[in-house]
């Protein structure tokens, strides 16, 4: 591979959904603020790598706290199984919080529910977590590959979880056949066509760290974030936020994946209208981006929200993980996953590697840069960390 990382600048065409916008965002940040346990994340401005990098700002939003579960999907699998819960009860979720439905005069109805869903880790101990709080069973398969310590952390919720012997998008397909045939339901984080309802719920949850981040930085307000993607429901939401938030201001969207996972850019690069599938191991460090078929609903508001498509090498997502553990001078020491890292360590990357300064200037990455990223995970994989971190795996040359 010639070069770490490859770049599509393409503009965006078509309308944000208001689904995403900036009263679905006060929504889920309502719902999540009445969720025991609830605290906003951290915003870091590392302000002595930005000026090492030669940026105005860059900025971190550190999802790693979340709910004590180390990344941010437990936001839309909370929000997803509430208002799924509220639909089966017939109750309105406008007049009702997740700590309603945790009152002993529903906890027998809602005991004989079963949900299932397909993760790589992240999004299935959000959906184990939230049915273990509101007495629900839980169903979780995982795509062959998968750690073991990922695997537990969700069996420790009390989920019935194991590794399938599929990839990524076949474990998805496992887990709707199996939901279909069981009369459980499917609360998974991808779209297809006649599934996008839950999904939709899914995507808005996640709107809560967007809109924290906004207030965070109050009159601030970015110039580019990157947004890693996996099927692009994470970033098609905040990236639609982003634009419904701040209109003619809006940020730069830039998407992030990995070149062995890179279903979104090849949609991006084919422009055809057809979403393209990536087949094989999905093999990646970056584990919850191995994903190989786009989410309709997140490629609908990356197509016209976000305007350049990244895919790195490995190495682009160690070098994040290895930068945010070793802080310059009073910047904070951040723990990363490799698929939280991915969009850090693209920027650094791009900043500091003389070889990429072409896709830097397509970006129009300089000294008045004020840049946003989302750390969607902290370690989740402490051995792939340590061989990362201490025995410098994936080594890079900037």
């Amino acid at each position: 591979m010639s070069s770490t990382i490859e770049c599509l600048v393409l503009p965006p065409e078509g309308e944000c959904s208001e689904n995403f916008g900036k009263a679905a965002a006060l929504n889920s940040l309502d719902f999540h603020k009445n969720v025991p346990g609830y605290e906003p994340t951290k915003l870091s401005d590392l302000k002595a790598l930005s000026k090492k990098l030669g940026v105005e700002n860059f900025w971190i939003k550190d999802e790693s706290s979340r709910f004590g579960l180390n990344a941010f999907k437990v936001l839309g699998g909370s929000f997803c199984l509430f208002k799924v819960i509220c639909e089966l009860l017939r109750l309105d979720s406008n007049r009702h919080f997740f700590k309603d439905l945790q009152a002993p005069e529903v906890a027998q109805s809602i005991s004989k529910m079963t949900f299932i869903t397909a993760t790589d880790g992240n999004h299935g101990r959000g959906i184990a977590w939230s049915a273990k709080k509101l007495g629900a069973k839980c169903v979780v398969l995982m795509p062959r590959g998968t750690s073991s310590e990922r695997l537990e952390n969700i069996q420790k919720l009390g989920a019935d979880a194991w590794i399938t012997d599929v990839n990524y998008d076949a474990t998805v397909a496992m887990a709707a056949d199996m939901a279909e045939k069981n009369g459980w339901t499917l609360v998974q984080d991808t779209s297809w066509d006649g599934y996008e309802e839950i999904p939709t719920y899914i995507m808005q949850g996640y709107l809560t760290m967007a809109k924290e981040a906004q207030e965070q930085l109050g009159e601030e307000v970015p110039t580019h974030v990157f947004l890693q993607a996996g099927v692009g429901s994470m970033a098609g939401a905040v990236a639609s936020f982003l634009k419904s938030a701040y209109g003619d201001r809006a940020p730069k969207i830039v998407v992030v994946e990995p070149f062995s996972a890179d279903c979104i850019y090849k949609t991006a690069a084919a422009d055809d209208g057809e979403l393209k599938v990536v087949e094989g191991d999905l093999k990646t460090i970056m584990a919850g981006l191995a994903c190989g078929k786009p989410c309709t609903l997140g490629w609908k508001e990356l197509r016209a929200c976000a305007s350049a498509y990244l895919r790195i090498q490995e190495s682009v997502a160690a070098t994040g993980v290895r930068v945010l553990s070793s802080p310059l001078k009073e910047d904070p020491r951040i723990l990363a996953g490799e698929s939280g890292a991915a969009p850090i360590g693209a920027v650094i990357a791009l900043l500091a590697d003389p070889n990429l300064s072409e896709i830097k200037n397509k970006l129009q990455l300089n000294k008045s840069s004020k840049i946003l990223c989302f750390l969607t995970e902290g370690v989740t994989d402490r051995k792939s960390f340590l061989e990362i971190v201490w025995e410098g795996k994936y080594p890079s040359s900037i």
